[in-house]
Parts: structure tokens; C-alpha cells; sequence
């Protein structure tokens, strides 16, 4: 990156899940590297979740958090409620609308050159109404709006929805950075496929293969499957992460010598990723791409009628990664890995070649 043009930065966060939220931490250490200042961080949150404490604690920086739309889940918490979605963010539309000003006060207070949008639909809306702030917005949904990236067969009103989703969370962005699995070539206007965005402690990592299965649920309903699982096969050493306050607060009702459950501590969960035989997911793009990088075979459960996660598993599939099953089954996942070739560089490679290729797209005249 030209070391003689420095540039402050605003980030926005969709904070859903961990994907968002460790990509905004591998470009908040980049950039730092570089001698950009990232003046703050903005985190859309619903009231179900928090930000984890390993990105309040990394980032040294004042970071805000505002209320946004966000899934609602059945009473089980395995599946989006889509009638409930609709209905309760268009009750909470107005407190929506309210939160703009508490945004355009933040970005007026630090008047930041560059935003960067990490997928969050306030910034989106917010760009498009305050159209001369320069932003790029980054994520692996952008890929759907390239013409060369493959939906699964069908699916034709969930492809529009999200395809128009992710326009409005671009807003008028000059650049939208798709992150993919794997190179797209005929990249379009101000559309940029570009590799992974992980964090150099986990490509640091040493990767090992002990008698573990590491275990990442967003939506804590599924934890019920672990658990039946876990009792059929209690010889096999299960360590659970999930932000679930739920199941967090009561812990100690499922603890034994060999299923453990986490809070998503960052150093916890990757020091487990790096020394698994297996992970089983809920399919978010950014955990399944550490887990093909550290060359862990893949279960993956998409979350019931989130078609995001559903095209995750179908694409990580696609080039081997793993197997995909509406179930925590890992017995599947077990079989699986018997035969499993740990090796990929293919998608290694395209990983490496990532950081390069991002400081050149941040770069602006």
C-alpha cells in the first residue's frame, strides 16, 4: 500500500456471528500496519446478541454499538422464523430510523476519509441517503451479485431477496470486495473477487489432529442435538462454542470430562480449531474457511431457511471441504474424516495471495 497517502477509516459491523467481525479485525490490523488510523467501529446488534469480548478487547479504538434488524428464530432457536422477521423489524422500523442519528453523529464527530461496510444494511441505507461519503463494502455475499457465481438448483424468490439485500447493504459504495472461496475470473466494475480474509494467527497456526471435534453453533438450538449425540457416544472429546447466554449461564448442566461448552473466547477457539480432528458448523463462511485452511474436514448444518448459510455449504461442497446435512450428525462427519486429505493448496494459495491483493483494492487517489 503507498505509504505516502494515509487515510482514516470508520468501520461498520454486522454483528451476527464471527465472520464480519474477525475480517473486520484482520483489516483494522492491516491497515494499522500500513499507517491508516481507524478512528472507530460501528457494530449493528439485536438485543439476543452481544459483541464478543475478543473483538472489544483487540480493538483499541472507541467502538459503538446501534440496534438493527436481525433474524428472528423459532421457539427451538434452529431455524429464521421468515413471518416473525418480517413483522417484528417492520414494528421496529422507527427505532430503526432512529439509530441513523446516533450514526450520523458518530461519523460527523470523527469525519472519516473512507467507511468500510462489513455487510451491515444500516450503513447501506445510511450511504445512500449521505451519497458523498467514499466507502468499500466487503464480505462474501457480494459474490452473489457476480454473474459468474453459481446459486444452488431453484431457490429463484430467495435468490432475488438476498440479492437485493446485499445491494442495499453496498449502498453507493465505490468498490464491493466479494470474498470467495476460490478465484472468479471477469471481475465487474467496481465488483472485486478477492481471497479469504484470515487473521494471521490462524495462518500462523500449527495444525494438528488429536482425538477432538471442535463444534461452532450460531443459533444455540442445535446444542440439544450435541448433546443427545454426546450421550450415545461419550468417549468422544466434543468442545462446544456458542454466545448463547442461555446455555452459557447453565453450563454446568452440560459439562462432563468430555463435552465442554465455550463462550466464543478467541485464543479458546482457535487453539481448539488448530488441534481437531473434525469441525462441525453451522455453516458461516468465515469458520468454514479456517477450517479449510488449518485442512479440517467439514460438517456443515445450515441454520433452517437461512439461504446464505445453505449456499455456503453447498459451495464449500463443491471443491471438497467437507459435507454438508440438515443435522449434527457427526457420525457422518467421523466417517468422513476417516479418508479425508487434509491438503489443499489450491485453496491455500489463493488464501496467501489474499493480503496482497486486498491492500491493493484499499488503496484510493
Amino acid at each position: 500500500m503507498n505509504n505516502k497517502t494515509k487515510h482514516t477509516y470508520i468501520f461498520f459491523v454486522q454483528g451476527e456471528g464471527r465472520g464480519h467481525i474477525t475480517q473486520a479485525m484482520t483489516l483494522y490490523n492491516l491497515l494499522l500496519t500500513q499507517g491508516h488510523v481507524i478512528q472507530a467501529v460501528i457494530v449493528t446488534v439485536s438485543k439476543n446478541r452481544k459483541v464478543p469480548d475478543f473483538f472489544l478487547n483487540y480493538l483499541k479504538v472507541p467502538v459503538y454499538t446501534v440496534q438493527g434488524p436481525n433474524f428472528i428464530t423459532d421457539n427451538n432457536v434452529k431455524s429464521i422464523n421468515w413471518l416473525k422477521t418480517i413483522a417484528i423489524n417492520i414494528f421496529k422500523f422507527p427505532t430503526h430510523i432512529n439509530q441513523f442519528k446516533a450514526i450520523k453523529s458518530i461519523v460527523n464527530q470523527y469525519k472519516p476519509e473512507i467507511i468500510i461496510n462489513f455487510y451491515d444494511l444500516l450503513c447501506g441505507i445510511y450511504l445512500r441517503i449521505h451519497n458523498k461519503q467514499k466507502a468499500i463494502a466487503i464480505a462474501h455475499q457480494y459474490t452473489y451479485l457476480h454473474p459468474s457465481f453459481k446459486f444452488p438448483k431453484g431457490f429463484i424468490i430467495n435468490r432475488l431477496l438476498i440479492k437485493l439485500y446485499t445491494k442495499l447493504t453496498a449502498g453507493n459504495s465505490i468498490k464491493k470486495l466479494a470474498i470467495s472461496f476460490y478465484e472468479i475470473k471477469n471481475n465487474q466494475p467496481n465488483l472485486i473477487v478477492i481471497p479469504p480474509v484470515i487473521r494471521k494467527e490462524v495462518l500462523e497456526l500449527k495444525s494438528e489432529f488429536k482425538d477432538i471435534i471442535l463444534i461452532y453453533l450460531v443459533n444455540p438450538g442445535y446444542f440439544d442435538e450435541i448433546v443427545k449425540w454426546h450421550i450415545n457416544n461419550p468417549s468422544v472429546h466434543l468442545h462446544c462454542f456458542t454466545d448463547s447466554k442461555t446455555y452459557l449461564s447453565n453450563n454446568f448442566k452440560f459439562n462432563t470430562n468430555t463435552l465442554k461448552l465455550h463462550d466464543l473466547c478467541n485464543e479458546s477457539f482457535l487453539k481448539y480449531m488448530s488441534i481437531s480432528k473434525a469441525v462441525a458448523t453451522t455453516a458461516g463462511f468465515e469458520s468454514v474457511c479456517e477450517a479449510m485452511y488449518l485442512g479440517k474436514p467439514l460438517l456443515m448444518v445450515p441454520v433452517k431457511r437461512h439461504f446464505e448459510q445453505f449456499c455456503n455449504s453447498r459451495d464449500a461442497n463443491s471443491i471438497g471441504a467437507g459435507l454438508y446435512s440438515d443435522h449434527f450428525d457427526l457420525n457422518l462427519l467421523i466417517d468422513f474424516s476417516t479418508n479425508f486429505n487434509p491438503s489443499n493448496l489450491t485453496f491455500k494459495n489463493w488464501v496467501n495471495a489474499g493480503y496482497d491483493i486486498i491492500q491493493k483494492e484499499l488503496l484510493f487517489p
